[in-house]
């Protein structure tokens, strides 16, 4: 049973400088924050070279504060993980794995020698299994928050070194779109482990829509790679539509021409669902947001549940929001791509 958060012992540094590595002083808590994801083009297929198209969610965020236990580490184990937000139990068992994972390596690449106990609390608003890259975002707090803690300088690189640590726990072989999407200021092209900004020129909104249905990330992998295995040229098949979908849509949301970028998303809906990556419920949300004036709409992330987004203008926003309730939509966010084109310049 989780602890609620006035339940959790006070953290507290190290009663002696000792106990410290003698070249850095520790402060007694570190923070760390991230913030959710979401894929516009490329899932799955990123994995295989192609390309991927990624967004910030800058309003779902997770924070990490890590600090000093009072208590002697437990057998093997030296850090002690709490979850707050909608993490379920299932969830802070393979975080913990993963993100103890994290922690041994983040002392390894940084010189850490302390073998002191650590709390690590981490308060997502992310729901997880969602496509929204929770485990990714609470992977980046922690490694920031470590960084605060023991008064190191991290480079970028070894941050997404580090998050990809986790992330290959969680979901075995990651792409590294999540661990680069989760700390991005504006939205990314990634390719071949590679980012740059992607250039924003449409006016519109992204209506992210919850399908209530937890993703199955590893579920999907596998059953993409296993279709690839069964038919011979698939995979070329797949990876070459899914590269000429996600080329054109970032041309065409360069060049402001939203219709056509809409359009794309739906292809590329169409491309998963016929390799079974979609559930029904997915594809409801997709109709209704279709049906109610929405420019274009896909599934966003691993498939198999979570999270659908589509682009609408802003004036027919309000229609498409309701009807994704209607559709069964348990809760929207809302991206203004004005925001996203701002944040990119």
């Amino acid at each position: 049973m989780q602890q609620r958060p006035a339940e959790l012992s006070v953290l507290i540094p190290p009663n002696s400088a000792k106990e410290l590595s003698k070249s850095h002083r520790a402060r007694s808590v570190g923070i760390g924050r991230a913030h959710a994801k979401a894929i516009l083009l490329g899932e799955h297929a990123v994995v295989y070279g192609a390309p991927a198209l990624a967004l910030p969610i800058p309003q779902l965020t997770a924070t990490a504060s890590a600090g000093w236990s009072p208590h002697s580490p437990d057998g093997p184990r030296d850090m002690s993980l709490t979850m707050t937000g909608s993490a379920s139990r299932p969830m802070v068992t393979q975080a913990s794995e993963s993100l103890r994972r994290l922690t041994a390596e983040f002392r390894a690449t940084t010189g850490v020698s302390d073998r002191l106990h650590l709390d690590m609390i981490i308060d997502c608003a992310i729901p997880p299994g969602r496509g929204l890259g929770s485990s990714a975002a609470c992977a980046r707090a922690v490694v920031l928050a470590l960084a605060d803690l023991f008064d190191r300088q991290v480079s970028r690189t070894t941050v997404f070194d580090l998050v990809q640590t986790a992330e290959n726990v969680t979901h075995g072989r990651a792409s590294g779109v999540d661990a680069m999407a989760v700390g991005a200021a504006a939205p990314l092209l990634f390719r071949a482990g590679e980012t740059q900004e992607l250039p924003v020129g449409c006016e519109g909104l992204f209506i992210i829509a919850d399908s209530g249905v937890e993703g199955r990330t590893k579920d999907a992998v596998s059953l993409l790679r296993e279709g690839f295995l069964r038919h011979p040229g698939s995979q070329e098949s797949f990876v070459r539509k899914a590269s000429q979908l996600t080329d054109e849509a970032r041309h065409l949301l360069a060049a402001g021409r939203p219709e056509e970028f809409g359009s794309r998303l739906t292809d590329y809906h169409a491309l998963l669902r016929t390799a079974g990556l979609s559930i029904d419920r997915i594809d409801m949300l997709v109709e209704a947001a279709l049906a109610a004036g929405g420019l274009g709409a896909k599934m966003t992330g691993g498939g198999m549940g979570g999270c659908i987004i589509a682009l609408t203008r802003s004036w027919q926003a309000s229609e498409v929001t309701r009807k994704l309730h209607e559709a069964g939509a348990v809760q929207t966010w809302v991206l203004p791509l004005r925001g996203l084109a701002d944040d990119a310049s």
